[in-house]
């Protein structure tokens, strides 16, 4: 279950990479620059802070090919995705979900305090979208009052509520992984976003 889920975060990142390069008008090579640094940016900062090298991208090749597959097919399937900006965010959105149960899980095998593992899980989820608006000359969505990180972090504290449960490890991935994207949903929807120090203008 975790490794799938890896690799489903990993596809919903690139394809997300793609999307927003080709809005930005990039290259091939600039796509799956982005594609890739997308898919693997958070996870490699997880690898590296807990430890864990070489990196999983580095030890798995698999994951290679599934950023590369990817994005062929998002690239060759462009022409049908009708609203690229709707399917964006969805692609974001589940991203952030999946890889902030992936970091969380890492972080518990590691031996970690729980608050660290939730650390650990929302900066998996949201440093490789933060690399790849920077490279895009966009400011990261976690700096702006949009509720990004916080919904990680909502997902992370529901994952160890559930836990004290008598409850099948799976259903505690996909329930924490619903509050993630649910949240991250709800408050695009009805524009909920933090207090900012800015006044209106």
């Amino acid at each position: 279950m975790f490794y799938i889920l890896d690799i489903l975060g990993t596809i919903a990142f690139a394809i997300s990479g793609v999307l927003i390069a080709i809005n930005k008008k990039m290259d091939l090579f600039g796509i799956l620059i982005i594609a890739f640094v997308t898919a693997v940016g958070g996870g490699t900062l997880r690898d590296v802070l807990i430890g864990q090298t070489p990196v999983s991208w580095m030890q798995d090749i698999t994951y290679t090919y599934v950023i590369l597959l990817s994005s062929v097919l998002a690239i060759v399937f462009r022409s049908y995705i009708n609203y690229l900006r709707t399917s964006l965010f969805l692609f974001d959105t589940i991203g952030i979900g999946l890889y902030t149960l992936v970091g969380i899980e890492k972080g518990v095998y590691a031996g970690l305090h729980p608050i660290i593992c939730i650390a650990l899980g929302t900066m998996t989820a949201s440093f490789g979208g933060v690399l790849r608006d920077i490279l895009c000359n966009e400011i990261p969505v976690i700096f702006r009052k949009e509720i990004y990180a916080t919904a990680c972090i909502l997902g992370g504290m529901t994952y160890f509520l559930l836990r004290k449960l008598p409850m099948d490890s799976n259903l505690v991935f996909v329930l924490s992984g619903i509050v993630v994207i649910t949240v991250r949903l709800l408050a695009v929807k009805f524009k909920i976003g933090l207090p900012t120090i800015y006044n209106k203008t």
